[in-house]
C-alpha cells in the first residue's frame, strides 16, 4: 500500500475530565434549583397580597415557568424572561424595610431600653406578665435598676417547644443583690401572626430582645406552654459576664433606635448569643450546633463552659427545671427555686 493513512483520532482526555464534567453539571443543576427555590419562596412570602391562596398560585405558576425556562426551553427568550422576573423579585426583596410601627402582639409590644450611668443601669420596658394560661395574661411592663459591679454570673437556658434538634436559647444575668435580668432574643410577631422558620428567611419578622423577669420569660414556657426547659450555669468570670451584659445593652438600644429583621441563619437567638460571646473573647470556631441548637448544650459542655465535673447526661438531667418551675408557680422566689437542685457553681 503506497497511500498513507491520516490519523483522525483525538488524543485521549485526561482522567479527570469526565469527573469534572459531571461535577459541573451537578453544580449547574444545584445553582438553578436554588435560584428557582429562592425566587419562588420570595414570591410566596413577600408578595403584598393578603390572600394566601393567591400567593400560592403565583408561586406555583412561577415554579412551572422557571422549570420550563431553565431546563426545557428551546430558545433563549424564556431564560431572559426568567432573569427579568428574578431581578424584579430581588429588587422587591431588598426594598423591604423593618419597622417599629405595626400591630404588635402584647408579649412583644414594648421595645426595652437601657441607660448606663456609671455603675447604675436602668431598664425600661421590662416584661413581668401575670399568666392564667398561655393566651390569657395581665400585661405589665416595669422599670428595673441594677448595679453592674454586682453582676456575678450568666445562666444559659435551652427551651424545647417540640422534641428535636431545634430549640430556643436565652440567658439570664445574675446579681448578688437583685433578682436576675432575663434576656430572650425573639421574633417580634404581629397580632394573629405565628412564627415560621422558613418565613424568617424572607424578611417577615422584626427582631426584639425581650427583657423581663424569669417568672415571666421562663415561667410561661415551663408552666403554660409546657416546653422542656434546661438551665445551665455558665462557667465564666464576673468580668466576662459584665462584658457580655454591656454588649447586650448596646444591642437592646440599637434595636430600640433602628428596627432590624430576624433571620434564622444570621440573626437568631443562638447565633446572636455566640456572636456576642465572641465579642468578649469567648467561644470557639464554627459548629453546626449553632443552628441545630437543640444540641448546643453538648457543645458548651465540650468547650468547658458548663460543669464538666459531672457526666453530660447527668448534668442535663439535673438541669431540667420544669418540675421546680411548676412547683414555684408565680411565687416571688421563683428564680431561687428553679436553681435549688442545680449543681453548685465551680469556684
Amino acid at each position: 500500500m503506497t497511500t498513507t493513512e491520516l490519523r483522525t483520532d483525538k488524543p485521549p482526555s485526561p482522567w479527570f475530565a469526565k469527573p469534572l464534567h459531571w461535577l459541573f453539571i451537578a453544580l449547574r443543576f444545584l445553582f438553578r434549583t436554588l435560584l428557582l427555590l429562592w425566587t419562588t419562596l420570595t414570591i410566596y412570602y413577600t408578595t403584598p397580597v393578603p390572600w394566601v391562596g393567591l400567593r400560592l398560585v403565583l408561586a406555583l405558576a412561577f415554579t412551572v415557568f422557571g422549570i420550563w425556562a431553565l431546563w426545557w426551553r428551546s430558545t433563549s427568550r424564556p431564560l431572559f424572561a426568567f432573569a427579568a422576573v428574578f431581578l424584579i423579585v430581588v429588587a422587591w426583596y431588598f426594598s423591604l424595610r423593618p419597622s417599629h410601627d405595626r400591630q404588635w402582639s402584647p408579649a412583644v409590644a414594648v421595645m426595652p431600653r437601657a441607660s448606663l450611668d456609671g455603675d447604675r443601669i436602668r431598664f425600661t420596658g421590662v416584661r413581668n406578665f401575670d399568666y392564667r394560661s398561655k393566651d390569657d395574661f395581665t400585661v405589665r411592663y416595669e422599670e428595673r435598676e441594677v448595679l453592674l459591679s454586682h453582676l456575678t454570673s450568666v445562666d444559659f437556658f435551652v427551651s424545647y417547644w417540640m422534641p428535636g434538634p431545634v430549640a430556643h436559647t436565652f440567658v439570664s444575668f445574675n446579681f448578688d443583690n437583685a433578682p436576675p435580668i432575663c434576656v430572650s432574643i425573639e421574633t417580634r410577631t404581629e397580632v394573629g401572626e405565628g412564627f415560621s422558620p422558613v418565613a424568617s428567611l424572607f424578611r417577615q419578622f422584626e427582631l426584639i430582645y425581650v427583657v423581663g423577669e424569669e417568672r415571666d420569660i421562663v415561667g410561661v414556657r415551663t408552666n403554660f406552654r409546657h416546653e422542656d426547659v434546661f438551665l445551665y450555669r455558665l462557667q465564666v468570670s464576673p468580668v466576662s459576664a459584665r462584658g457580655l451584659f454591656l454588649v447586650y445593652l448596646r444591642r437592646i438600644n440599637d434595636l430600640a433606635d433602628r428596627p432590624e429583621f430576624y433571620h434564622l441563619l444570621n440573626s437568631s437567638c443562638t447565633v446572636n448569643i455566640v456572636r456576642y460571646a465572641r465579642a468578649v473573647g469567648k467561644v470557639g470556631g464554627f459548629d453546626i450546633r449553632y443552628y441545630l441548637n437543640g444540641f448546643v448544650d453538648s457543645w458548651l459542655y465540650s468547650l468547658g463552659y458548663l460543669d464538666t465535673s459531672l457526666p453530660f447526661y447527668e448534668l442535663r438531667q439535673r438541669s431540667h427545671i420544669n418540675a421546680a418551675a411548676n412547683a414555684a408557680g408565680d411565687s416571688p422566689d421563683f428564680s431561687e427555686r428553679i436553681r435549688a437542685d442545680l449543681p453548685p457553681m465551680r469556684p
